[in-house]
């Protein structure tokens, strides 16, 4: 590869790594808001967080697939450490009062935000290992299919990591404090979702690695 291909790939890495941060970021913010989505057959009840959740585990597994595992691994701990650093700024801020003119007073910051330390620890918890497992079930699918058979290490390392994930999250979250008949459904209306979305954004992984391959000339199980 030549040194402008190089460059390239670098800024590709990074513009994939930011956005996996700021989707990421994002789904801690909005978690507590819980909504529903009716998608005719059946109508979810999910965390508003889901909703840019599927995001990340499409940009682990692009990057799991062109940079590696290494370079795949080293974003998920971004993520974590930028996580934590908003949990800081969050507190920082509820620490100091709204002055009398503040658009956003004490009350609405500590209803949007009061618990965002609980959320998002049970997100980090949840998120380290589901994006640590998804990353080596794809490597292991990976290596056990010779790089073959695309659609069965993407889908099935985030389908199988997302259920972690989702139980995590929810036991984390609510355990004691909802039914349990409740919480078992929104494990699985969260899990079905996510399951959901992994499926259907297929097409675009396989055009995306296809656009990446083409344009860098990587061929078989070669990476950046």
């Amino acid at each position: 590869m030549n040194k402008e291909k190089r460059k390239q790939a670098d800024r590709l890495y990074l513009l994939l790594a930011a956005l996996f941060i700021a989707a990421l970021v994002t789904c801690n913010l909005v978690a507590n808001k819980f909504i529903a989505i009716d998608l005719g057959f059946k109508t979810f009840i999910i965390s508003a967080g889901v909703l840019p959740y599927p995001i990340t585990f499409l940009i682990t597994d692009i990057l799991s697939e062109i940079y590696g595992r290494k370079k795949t691994n080293a974003v998920v701990l971004s993520g974590l450490a930028a996580s934590l650093f908003v949990l800081l700024i969050i507190y920082l801020g509820n620490s100091f009062d709204a002055i009398p003119d503040s658009p956003v007073n004490n009350e609405a910051y500590s209803t949007v935000f009061g618990n965002s330390w609980r959320v998002i620890f049970a997100s980090m918890t949840a998120y380290l290992f589901a994006q640590l497992v998804d990353v080596r079930i794809y490597h292991f699918w990976k290596k056990l299919t010779n790089g073959k058979f695309l659609w069965l290490r993407n889908n099935g390392s985030t389908i199988l990591s997302q259920l972690l994930d989702t139980t995590l999250v929810v036991l984390v979250l609510f355990y004691g404090a909802k039914p349990n008949d409740q919480l078992l459904q929104f494990i699985i209306d969260g899990w079905m979702f996510k399951a959901l979305m992994a499926l259907l954004d297929t097409p675009i992984f396989y055009a995306v690695i296809f656009g990446i391959r083409k344009h860098f000339g990587i061929k078989g199980q070669e990476e950046l």
